[in-house]
């Protein structure tokens, strides 16, 4: 079974979005909100600070959430409507 967690905040439009997608789909996984608590933040940030799929986004200025990683960074996705689980 893949291990999935979404990053994303309350203050992002398009999160709620990709949260109900894959809920719909029944999708397990877990929600971490970036600007709840600094834990979740530091978790995002370890991805965001060294994977290369980040690397167009930064350079955009954005942050690049809503964030799936599937099984601790093997495969990371920005577009959620492409995720199948």
């Amino acid at each position: 079974m893949k291990k999935i967690v979404v990053f994303g905040s309350k203050h992002c439009p398009d999160c709620a979005p990709a949260r109900e997608y894959l809920t719909n789909l029944g999708i397990k996984f877990l929600y971490l909100d970036i600007s709840e608590n600094m834990f979740n933040l530091k978790k995002f940030l370890q991805y965001r600070d060294t994977k290369e799929e980040f690397a167009e986004i930064k350079k955009s200025g954005k942050v690049g959430i809503p964030c799936i990683v599937v099984n601790d960074g093997e495969e990371i996705i920005f577009d959620y409507k492409n995720f199948k689980g």
